[in-house]
Protein backbone atom coordinates (compact mmCIF):
# COMPACT_ATOMS: atom_id res chain seq x y z
CA UNK A 1 0.00 0.00 0.00
CA UNK A 2 1.40 3.65 -0.60
CA UNK A 3 1.44 6.27 1.23
CA UNK A 4 0.07 9.53 -0.25
CA UNK A 5 3.60 11.09 -0.26
CA UNK A 6 5.10 8.00 -2.26
CA UNK A 7 1.59 8.75 -4.96
CA UNK A 8 3.08 11.78 -5.03
CA UNK A 9 6.30 11.79 -6.18
CA UNK A 10 5.51 10.13 -10.00
CA UNK A 11 3.22 13.29 -10.60
CA UNK A 12 5.88 15.75 -8.87
CA UNK A 13 8.72 13.67 -11.34
CA UNK A 14 6.32 14.35 -14.59
CA UNK A 15 6.24 17.95 -13.76
CA UNK A 16 9.86 18.45 -14.21
CA UNK A 17 9.73 18.76 -18.18
CA UNK A 18 6.88 20.46 -18.37
CA UNK A 19 7.98 22.73 -16.05
CA UNK A 20 11.26 23.23 -17.98
CA UNK A 21 9.74 23.40 -21.58
CA UNK A 22 8.02 26.40 -19.25
CA UNK A 23 11.00 27.91 -18.59
CA UNK A 24 12.73 27.54 -22.18
CA UNK A 25 9.41 29.08 -23.97
CA UNK A 26 9.30 31.77 -21.80
CA UNK A 27 12.97 32.65 -22.41
CA UNK A 28 12.47 32.34 -25.91
CA UNK A 29 9.45 34.87 -25.82
CA UNK A 30 11.27 37.65 -23.71
CA UNK A 31 14.42 36.89 -26.05
CA UNK A 32 12.07 37.42 -28.94
CA UNK A 33 10.53 41.19 -27.04
CA UNK A 34 14.25 42.03 -26.61
CA UNK A 35 14.76 41.46 -30.27
CA UNK A 36 12.02 43.49 -31.62
CA UNK A 37 12.90 46.34 -28.94
CA UNK A 38 16.09 46.05 -30.41
CA UNK A 39 15.02 46.40 -34.08
CA UNK A 40 12.87 49.18 -33.44
CA UNK A 41 15.76 50.84 -31.48
CA UNK A 42 18.44 50.16 -34.68
CA UNK A 43 15.80 51.88 -36.73
CA UNK A 44 14.75 54.99 -34.86
CA UNK A 45 19.07 55.43 -34.59
CA UNK A 46 19.16 55.35 -38.41
CA UNK A 47 16.22 57.75 -38.67
CA UNK A 48 18.13 60.02 -35.67
CA UNK A 49 21.38 59.64 -37.28
CA UNK A 50 20.70 61.06 -40.58
CA UNK A 51 18.65 64.30 -39.66
CA UNK A 52 21.00 65.14 -36.63
CA UNK A 53 24.14 64.89 -38.52
CA UNK A 54 22.35 67.37 -40.68
CA UNK A 55 22.37 70.66 -37.77
CA UNK A 56 25.61 70.53 -37.50
CA UNK A 57 27.47 73.54 -38.47
CA UNK A 58 29.78 73.75 -41.66
CA UNK A 59 29.75 73.19 -44.99
CA UNK A 60 31.63 69.65 -46.40
CA UNK A 61 32.22 71.08 -49.69
CA UNK A 62 33.38 74.29 -48.62
CA UNK A 63 35.50 72.81 -45.64
CA UNK A 64 37.01 70.32 -48.24
CA UNK A 65 38.00 73.18 -50.91
CA UNK A 66 40.00 74.95 -47.98
CA UNK A 67 43.48 75.70 -49.91
CA UNK A 68 42.20 75.41 -53.24
CA UNK A 69 40.98 78.17 -55.22
CA UNK A 70 38.12 76.86 -56.90
CA UNK A 71 35.30 78.94 -58.42
CA UNK A 72 31.27 78.60 -57.69
CA UNK A 73 30.49 76.37 -60.62
CA UNK A 74 33.20 73.99 -59.42
CA UNK A 75 31.77 74.01 -56.05
CA UNK A 76 28.34 73.56 -57.50
CA UNK A 77 30.09 70.69 -59.19
CA UNK A 78 31.50 68.63 -56.39
CA UNK A 79 28.13 69.06 -54.40
CA UNK A 80 26.40 67.30 -57.44
CA UNK A 81 29.07 64.41 -57.29
CA UNK A 82 28.62 64.11 -52.86
CA UNK A 83 24.98 64.29 -53.53
CA UNK A 84 24.57 66.81 -51.78
CA UNK A 85 22.47 68.55 -53.73
CA UNK A 86 19.67 66.71 -53.82
CA UNK A 87 16.52 67.11 -51.51
CA UNK A 88 17.00 66.12 -48.31
CA UNK A 89 13.81 63.86 -48.72
CA UNK A 90 15.52 62.36 -51.82
CA UNK A 91 18.88 61.92 -49.32
CA UNK A 92 17.25 60.34 -46.74
CA UNK A 93 15.52 57.72 -48.75
CA UNK A 94 19.57 56.91 -50.52
CA UNK A 95 20.85 56.61 -47.28
CA UNK A 96 18.26 54.21 -46.05
CA UNK A 97 18.25 52.38 -48.52
CA UNK A 98 21.86 51.85 -49.20
CA UNK A 99 22.22 51.00 -45.29
CA UNK A 100 20.09 47.86 -45.88
CA UNK A 101 22.09 46.91 -48.54
CA UNK A 102 24.76 47.19 -46.30
CA UNK A 103 26.23 49.79 -48.44
CA UNK A 104 27.91 53.12 -45.92
CA UNK A 105 28.68 55.22 -49.14
CA UNK A 106 31.72 56.78 -50.05
CA UNK A 107 33.72 59.19 -47.83
CA UNK A 108 34.15 63.12 -48.62
CA UNK A 109 37.38 63.30 -47.48
CA UNK A 110 39.09 60.44 -48.10
CA UNK A 111 37.01 59.40 -51.18
CA UNK A 112 37.19 55.77 -50.42
CA UNK A 113 33.98 53.42 -48.94
CA UNK A 114 33.10 53.80 -45.22
CA UNK A 115 33.35 50.20 -44.68
CA UNK A 116 36.95 49.83 -46.18
CA UNK A 117 37.63 52.97 -43.83
CA UNK A 118 36.01 51.18 -40.92
CA UNK A 119 37.50 47.67 -41.35
CA UNK A 120 41.29 49.25 -41.04
CA UNK A 121 40.19 51.20 -38.10
CA UNK A 122 38.19 48.32 -36.05
CA UNK A 123 41.62 46.68 -35.38
CA UNK A 124 43.00 48.98 -33.58
CA UNK A 125 40.07 49.93 -31.81
CA UNK A 126 39.23 46.41 -30.37
CA UNK A 127 43.37 45.96 -29.53
CA UNK A 128 43.17 49.46 -27.49
CA UNK A 129 39.77 49.32 -25.80
CA UNK A 130 39.27 45.30 -25.81
CA UNK A 131 42.01 45.11 -23.61
CA UNK A 132 41.86 48.03 -21.31
CA UNK A 133 38.14 46.33 -20.95
CA UNK A 134 40.06 43.22 -19.68
CA UNK A 135 42.08 45.20 -17.67
CA UNK A 136 39.34 46.73 -15.60
CA UNK A 137 36.76 43.89 -15.46
CA UNK A 138 39.48 41.91 -13.59
CA UNK A 139 41.08 44.50 -11.60
CA UNK A 140 37.62 45.74 -10.79
CA UNK A 141 36.00 42.21 -9.59
CA UNK A 142 38.91 41.99 -8.04
CA UNK A 143 39.08 44.92 -5.92
CA UNK A 144 34.96 44.96 -5.60
CA UNK A 145 35.18 41.68 -3.84
CA UNK A 146 37.31 42.11 -1.29
CA UNK A 147 35.92 45.80 -0.55
CA UNK A 148 32.63 44.20 -0.26
CA UNK A 149 33.83 41.23 1.78
CA UNK A 150 35.17 43.15 4.54
CA UNK A 151 33.41 46.53 4.23
CA UNK A 152 34.42 49.03 6.76
CA UNK A 153 38.20 48.10 6.62
CA UNK A 154 41.18 49.79 5.50
CA UNK A 155 41.14 48.02 1.77
CA UNK A 156 37.67 48.59 1.62
CA UNK A 157 38.02 53.06 2.19
CA UNK A 158 40.93 52.99 0.06
CA UNK A 159 40.09 51.27 -2.90
CA UNK A 160 36.56 53.13 -2.41
CA UNK A 161 37.75 56.17 -2.38
CA UNK A 162 40.07 55.80 -5.08
CA UNK A 163 37.50 54.22 -7.43
CA UNK A 164 35.15 57.10 -6.89
CA UNK A 165 37.33 59.76 -7.41
CA UNK A 166 38.53 58.12 -11.18
CA UNK A 167 35.14 58.15 -11.86
CA UNK A 168 34.62 61.55 -10.93
CA UNK A 169 37.67 62.51 -13.20
CA UNK A 170 37.27 63.45 -16.95
CA UNK A 171 38.73 61.33 -19.56
CA UNK A 172 40.53 64.03 -21.28
CA UNK A 173 42.21 65.68 -18.05
CA UNK A 174 43.21 61.85 -16.78
CA UNK A 175 44.35 61.13 -20.18
CA UNK A 176 46.96 64.66 -20.61
CA UNK A 177 47.79 64.40 -16.98
CA UNK A 178 49.19 60.62 -17.64
CA UNK A 179 50.88 61.70 -21.06
CA UNK A 180 52.67 65.03 -19.35
CA UNK A 181 53.69 62.77 -16.22
CA UNK A 182 54.57 59.55 -18.01
CA UNK A 183 54.62 60.67 -21.62
CA UNK A 184 56.36 63.88 -21.94
CA UNK A 185 58.08 64.22 -18.30
CA UNK A 186 58.17 66.97 -15.48
CA UNK A 187 61.64 67.97 -13.73
CA UNK A 188 63.78 65.60 -13.15
CA UNK A 189 61.15 62.90 -13.68
CA UNK A 190 61.99 61.61 -17.61
CA UNK A 191 58.87 60.40 -20.23
CA UNK A 192 59.15 56.89 -20.06
CA UNK A 193 56.31 55.93 -22.70
CA UNK A 194 55.49 56.81 -25.96
CA UNK A 195 52.23 59.06 -26.74
CA UNK A 196 51.22 59.53 -30.23
CA UNK A 197 50.01 56.76 -32.58
CA UNK A 198 50.32 53.10 -32.29
CA UNK A 199 53.73 52.54 -33.36
CA UNK A 200 56.92 53.99 -33.71
CA UNK A 201 58.09 55.95 -37.19
CA UNK A 202 61.31 53.11 -37.40
CA UNK A 203 58.94 50.66 -36.08
CA UNK A 204 61.24 47.19 -35.73
CA UNK A 205 60.17 43.64 -36.66
CA UNK A 206 59.38 40.90 -34.90
CA UNK A 207 58.51 40.85 -31.29
CA UNK A 208 60.60 43.77 -31.05
CA UNK A 209 57.44 45.42 -32.63
CA UNK A 210 54.89 44.20 -30.49
CA UNK A 211 57.03 45.46 -27.51
CA UNK A 212 56.73 48.51 -29.25
CA UNK A 213 53.08 48.48 -30.13
CA UNK A 214 52.60 47.44 -26.16
CA UNK A 215 54.56 50.54 -24.97
CA UNK A 216 52.43 52.78 -27.18
CA UNK A 217 49.22 51.46 -25.58
CA UNK A 218 50.31 52.24 -21.99
CA UNK A 219 48.91 55.45 -21.66
CA UNK A 220 46.07 55.39 -23.58
CA UNK A 221 44.97 51.81 -21.92
CA UNK A 222 45.75 53.45 -18.50
CA UNK A 223 43.12 56.05 -19.48
CA UNK A 224 40.35 53.83 -20.02
CA UNK A 225 41.45 51.15 -17.17
CA UNK A 226 41.51 54.33 -15.14
CA UNK A 227 37.98 55.77 -16.07
CA UNK A 228 36.40 52.44 -16.56
CA UNK A 229 37.27 49.84 -13.94
CA UNK A 230 36.08 51.73 -10.94
CA UNK A 231 32.32 51.43 -12.55
CA UNK A 232 33.10 47.21 -11.86
CA UNK A 233 34.61 48.23 -8.65
CA UNK A 234 31.43 49.90 -7.25
CA UNK A 235 29.01 47.52 -8.64
CA UNK A 236 30.52 44.66 -7.30
CA UNK A 237 31.10 45.82 -4.06
CA UNK A 238 27.78 46.95 -3.89
CA UNK A 239 26.02 43.28 -5.18
CA UNK A 240 28.12 41.22 -2.49
CA UNK A 241 27.59 44.16 0.24
CA UNK A 242 23.43 43.26 -0.67
CA UNK A 243 24.61 39.21 -0.88
CA UNK A 244 26.06 38.95 2.50
CA UNK A 245 22.64 40.03 4.56
CA UNK A 246 20.96 36.95 2.42
CA UNK A 247 20.01 34.11 4.64
CA UNK A 248 21.64 31.50 2.40
CA UNK A 249 24.89 32.80 3.41
CA UNK A 250 24.21 32.89 6.89
CA UNK A 251 23.31 29.14 6.78
CA UNK A 252 26.71 28.67 5.14
CA UNK A 253 28.51 29.59 7.96
CA UNK A 254 26.45 28.27 10.18
CA UNK A 255 27.17 24.60 8.55
CA UNK A 256 31.15 25.06 9.25
CA UNK A 257 31.63 26.47 5.57
CA UNK A 258 35.29 27.80 5.68
CA UNK A 259 34.70 32.39 5.26
CA UNK A 260 36.67 32.05 1.72
CA UNK A 261 34.64 29.15 0.74
CA UNK A 262 30.79 30.93 1.36
CA UNK A 263 32.42 33.62 -0.49
CA UNK A 264 33.96 31.69 -3.23
CA UNK A 265 31.33 29.17 -3.44
CA UNK A 266 28.06 31.17 -2.39
CA UNK A 267 28.13 34.79 -2.49
CA UNK A 268 30.98 36.15 -5.36
CA UNK A 269 28.69 34.14 -8.44
CA UNK A 270 25.54 35.48 -7.39
CA UNK A 271 27.08 39.09 -6.89
CA UNK A 272 28.29 38.68 -10.45
CA UNK A 273 24.88 39.05 -11.72
CA UNK A 274 25.07 42.83 -12.29
CA UNK A 275 28.37 43.32 -13.22
CA UNK A 276 27.99 40.48 -16.07
CA UNK A 277 25.08 42.84 -17.42
CA UNK A 278 27.87 45.81 -17.39
CA UNK A 279 30.17 43.87 -19.20
CA UNK A 280 28.05 42.84 -21.73
CA UNK A 281 26.84 46.54 -21.86
CA UNK A 282 30.93 47.76 -22.28
CA UNK A 283 31.85 45.20 -24.92
CA UNK A 284 29.01 47.65 -27.36
CA UNK A 285 31.22 50.11 -26.66
CA UNK A 286 34.74 48.53 -27.28
CA UNK A 287 33.61 48.82 -31.03
CA UNK A 288 33.28 52.29 -30.93
CA UNK A 289 36.16 52.80 -28.69
CA UNK A 290 36.71 55.69 -26.89
CA UNK A 291 36.75 58.78 -28.94
CA UNK A 292 38.36 61.21 -26.73
CA UNK A 293 41.21 59.07 -25.94
CA UNK A 294 41.84 57.80 -29.20
CA UNK A 295 41.83 61.66 -30.70
CA UNK A 296 44.21 62.31 -27.27
CA UNK A 297 46.69 60.14 -28.27
CA UNK A 298 46.31 60.08 -31.84
CA UNK A 299 45.37 56.16 -31.81
CA UNK A 300 44.34 54.95 -35.56
CA UNK A 301 40.85 53.56 -34.23
CA UNK A 302 37.10 54.27 -35.38
CA UNK A 303 37.15 57.16 -32.25
CA UNK A 304 39.98 59.24 -34.09
CA UNK A 305 38.05 58.54 -37.51
CA UNK A 306 34.74 59.85 -36.07
CA UNK A 307 36.67 62.70 -34.68
CA UNK A 308 38.04 63.37 -38.10
CA UNK A 309 34.33 63.13 -39.85
CA UNK A 310 33.20 65.86 -37.14
CA UNK A 311 35.83 68.54 -38.32
CA UNK A 312 34.85 68.22 -42.32
CA UNK A 313 31.78 67.10 -41.52
CA UNK A 314 31.68 64.25 -43.59
CA UNK A 315 28.17 62.96 -43.37
CA UNK A 316 29.00 59.82 -44.78
CA UNK A 317 31.90 58.45 -42.50
CA UNK A 318 29.84 60.15 -39.51
CA UNK A 319 26.96 58.42 -40.28
CA UNK A 320 28.52 55.21 -40.90
CA UNK A 321 30.81 55.21 -37.51
CA UNK A 322 28.13 56.37 -35.51
CA UNK A 323 25.68 53.77 -36.77
CA UNK A 324 28.04 50.68 -36.56
CA UNK A 325 28.93 52.20 -32.52
CA UNK A 326 25.38 52.54 -31.90
CA UNK A 327 24.12 49.46 -33.45
CA UNK A 328 27.12 47.35 -31.69
CA UNK A 329 25.61 49.08 -28.64
CA UNK A 330 22.49 48.10 -28.40
CA UNK A 331 22.98 44.54 -29.67
CA UNK A 332 25.49 44.01 -26.80
CA UNK A 333 21.99 45.41 -24.29
CA UNK A 334 19.90 43.14 -25.77
CA UNK A 335 22.38 39.95 -25.09
CA UNK A 336 23.00 41.62 -21.54
CA UNK A 337 19.00 41.27 -20.46
CA UNK A 338 18.51 38.14 -22.58
CA UNK A 339 21.96 36.61 -20.46
CA UNK A 340 21.06 37.97 -16.78
CA UNK A 341 17.25 36.61 -17.82
CA UNK A 342 18.74 33.20 -17.85
CA UNK A 343 21.41 33.43 -15.11
CA UNK A 344 18.83 34.99 -12.69
CA UNK A 345 15.54 32.72 -11.58
CA UNK A 346 14.55 35.42 -9.86
CA UNK A 347 14.12 37.78 -13.34
CA UNK A 348 12.42 34.79 -14.70
CA UNK A 349 10.00 34.17 -12.30
CA UNK A 350 8.86 37.93 -11.91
Amino acid sequence: MTTPLEAAEPAVQAAGPGDERSTHRGTLQYALSKVGGALFSIAMVIVGTFFVFRLLPGDPVRNLAQGRNMTPDQLNLERHRLGLDKPVLQQFFDFVGNTLRLDLGTSYEYKRPVLDLIGERIGPTVLLAGTGLVIAVSLGIWQGTRAGWRPGTRTDRFSTGVSLVLWSVPTFWLGLLLMMVLGVGIGPIPGLFPFRGIESVDAPDGFAYVLDVASHMVLPCLTLVGVVYAQYLLVMRSSLLEEISQDYVTVARAKGLRDDEVRRRHAVPNALLPTVTLVFMRIGFVVGGAVTVETIFTWPGLGQLFYRAIKVPDFTLMQGTFLLITVAVIVMNTLADVVYHMLDPRVRSA
